[in-house]
């Protein structure tokens, strides 16, 4: 016999108020004071929703979202930024867990919700597949995002389902985590995704495309659904909740350190997601005072990543000591990061905390050493460099040198001062044209004896390629650009075919200094 869930359709309504709705369901679910639940839901006007464990400084473009009138706040569930439009669907199951060991094992649940949601599909016509860790795909392309949460016996399951798709808009919208263009090895943002108007050619009208949904949850649940509207408990937990997920507070500032701290900062891309490491560090007595960890994983419970900070504050700045906190932590059994480890909080953790190292030998403050990043060897054993690699993009677009190597230093950009710095220390300056480039002549440099290179990026390619650097094996230092990249204006796949028209700045001052101190230094 069916068990009788309710089917709640609270139409459209703005970031905040669906926030709130989040946390106002769930909360009376835990209480039990409602039902097992399947909800459907719409946002109205546009809004970008980042993850719980992100900042919205790293994830949103929140000068363009103020512009068009794109509202912007926080989910209760981890992951990755996402841009909601009027044309999408958000469907959500609100339970009680009657196998707590899901609990513990938050992917076994992924799997059995998300075929509610592949069945729907099938009845539109779609045929879809889950995808690890938490994606439904349609011939290899993303048409639905999945995440969850839990309060006190109960869970949040949420889906957004992509109806049609304004791509320029979220691209303009969000600062796309470029590190998963290259996991999931696709070419574009339009072979990257997909949504119902692409694969069947118009949208389906949206109250067949809650019915199918309906449906097929009904099927892989054994539910049979009823319509409903809110509780008055819902209601009154609504009213005393909404004025929270209005406020900057929630939105912006619970994710920030004190403004008047120094902080070091290191990401690190894991196999569930990338997880950045923002420390608080007081140099004289040796000692962590705050730790932010951010980034587009999710966490179980909810509260983990927070209790987490805990543990890390005042701890000792030596890594084995952080070592020991995280794995002790992860030990006691009561959190779960799918698809990140112990190891991996570590390693994050401790390449900001080598940020110090830099502060020392480079004589560069805390913010500056937040723009080193160092691959194939610590810091400490770095060698004298043979090469100073540069970016195209730093040129002028209209500079008949941009697209090859050489500089006739007109003085115009950024790029003849760094080719006189290259030729004062002796180094070899070239120009990367195309990732390809950069790899044949990181390989080349190798090969002819050079020992290390000094080189200028943002972070965000930094992010994408720092897998490929340790892999090309050749040791450097990569120091961050001054101004807005490509990755900043979402055209990072034409700079990875050398095709980006618009201009970077060099950091010279700390290019300069990097490079001093390593030929200096060097051996």
């Amino acid at each position: 016999m069916a068990k009788i869930w309710r089917l709640l359709d609270t139409g459209v309504g703005s970031a905040a108020l669906n926030m709130a709705l989040d946390e106002a369901i769930l909360e009376a679910r835990s209480q039990n004071l409602i039902p097992n639940t399947l909800r459907f839901l719409q946002f109205s006007p546009p809004c970008v929703l980042v993850g719980y464990h992100q900042a919205v400084e790293q994830e949103v473009r929140t000068e363009f979202c103020r512009q068009q009138g794109i509202e912007i706040n926080r989910r209760l569930t981890g992951g990755g930024a996402l841009f909601w439009d009027e044309s999408q669907v958000g469907w959500e199951i609100y339970a009680l867990d009657d196998r707590p060991a899901l609990l513990g094992r938050p992917e076994h649940l992924y799997i059995r919700l998300i075929e509610g949601a592949i069945r729907g599909l099938a009845k539109l016509g779609v045929q879809a597949a889950f995808r690890p860790k938490n994606d439904i795909e349609v011939g290899g392309r993303k048409i639905s995002g999945t995440g969850g949460t839990a309060l006190n016996g109960a869970f949040l399951f949420q889906g957004t389902l992509l109806v049609d798709f304004d791509v320029e808009t979220m691209l303009r919208a969000l600062r796309i985590p470029t590190e998963k263009l290259k996991d999931k090895e696709l070419a574009s943002v339009r072979q990257r995704v997909t949504c119902l108007a692409w694969e069947l050619g118009e949208a389906p009208p949206l109250d067949a495309i809650k019915a199918a949904l309906a449906q097929g949850f009904s099927e892989a649940l054994g539910a049979e659904f009823v319509p409903e509207l809110l509780t008055m408990a819902e209601q009154a937990l609504l009213a005393n909740q909404l004025p929270h997920f209005c406020s900057e507070e929630w939105i912006f500032g619970i994710r920030h350190p004190p403004a008047t701290h120094q902080e070091l900062r290191a990401l690190y891309k894991a196999g569930g997601g990338l997880i950045r490491a923002s420390l608080v560090v007081d140099g004289a007595a040796g000692r962590i005072r705050q730790a932010l960890l951010t980034g587009d994983f999710f966490a179980y419970p909810q509260r983990a990543i927070f209790d987490l900070e805990a543990r890390l504050k005042d701890a000792p700045v030596e890594l084995e000591a952080v070592w020991h906190i995280v794995e002790e932590f992860f030990a006691e059994g009561g959190a779960v990061v799918p698809g990140v480890t112990p190891a991996d909080f570590v390693r994050t953790i401790g390449e900001a905390l080598r940020k110090r190292a830099f502060t020392a030998r480079f004589e560069v403050s805390a913010a500056e050493a937040n723009n080193l990043f160092t691959v194939g060897r610590p810091l400490e054993e770095m060698e004298r460099p043979g090469a100073l690699l540069l970016p195209y993009c730093a040129k002028l677009p209209e500079c008949s040198l941009r697209y090859s190597n050489g500089c006739d230093r007109c003085g115009l950009c950024s790029v003849g001062q760094a080719y006189s710095l290259a030729e004062r220390h002796g180094l070899i300056p070239i120009t990367i044209q195309n990732y390809e480039m950069l790899e044949e002549e990181l390989a080349g440099l190798q090969r002819g004896g050079v020992r290390a290179f000094v080189g200028s990026c943002c972070e965000a390619f930094y992010a994408k390629h720092c897998a490929d650097f340790e892999r090309i094996g050749l040791p450097g230092i990569l120091v961050g650009v001054d101004s807005s990249t490509c990755y900043d204006l979402g055209q990072e796949e034409k700079a990875y075919r050398g095709e980006y028209e618009g201009q970077t700045k060099l950091n010279l001052k700390l290019l300069e200094q990097v490079v001093e101190h390593l030929i200096h230094d060097g051996r």
